[in-house]
């Protein structure tokens, strides 16, 4: 199975890769202004975070807009490639009312396939000023903090994912579960 990470810049991008190597999956990281034929071939994608508020710029998230269009496969948005997610699909991502950094205590309102077999709270960890203010039309919030009410989405037509928080990080409680969910839709998803 072949899963990238395209590279939004963020600061873990590289543990992204190193999970999904881990968990036993063909991947690398790639620029997100790679051309969309060099990933037609992919089983998944992860959306990396970026610098602050990349992802409110569409201008510097390359790529993602023509990725999430055009390739049928599931896609995994972080922090930043969540944010640009809901923005591009109609929805609304803004400044923060509340900044998170560190650890803060998610809590799953709807498990589907991302969360399916995780307790209902656990620990995760936040680095965000931005968040999801409004979900696009066709998607489900997921997950919330106490300060930020989108940590996850799906979108209900699509095997697209975003989450806010980091699950690449070793601080966030069950983050490579997560990741291995995502692997089961991408393996689902394989024709």
């Amino acid at each position: 199975m072949r899963v990238y990470v395209v590279d939004n810049g963020g600061q873990w991008t590289h543990r992204e890769w190193r999970v999904l190597r881990d968990l036993g999956v063909e991947t690398k990281i790639v620029p997100n202004d790679t051309p969309r034929s060099q990933l037609e071939h992919l089983n998944g994608l992860v959306l990396s975070g970026g610098a602050p508020s990349v992802g409110l710029n569409p201008e510097l998230m390359g790529r993602n807009a023509e990725y999430l269009d055009h390739l049928d496969i599931p896609i995994l948005g972080i922090c930043a490639g969540h944010q640009f997610m809901a923005s591009h699909f109609g929805g609304k991502a803004a400044r923060a009312k509340i900044p998170e950094f560190g650890k803060a205590v998610l809590t799953v309102e709807s498990p589907d396939i991302l969360f399916e077999g995780l307790p209902d709270t656990f620990e995760v960890w936040e680095s965000h000023s931005d968040e999801v203010a409004a979900l696009p039309n066709g998607f489900a919030s997921l997950a919330s903090t106490s300060n930020c009410p989108v940590q996850a989405m799906r979108s209900l037509d699509r095997p697209l994912f975003g989450v806010q928080f980091h699950p690449e990080v070793e601080d966030t409680q069950h983050g490579v579960d997560i990741f291995r969910n995502f692997l089961r839709v991408c393996e689902t998803n394989r024709t």
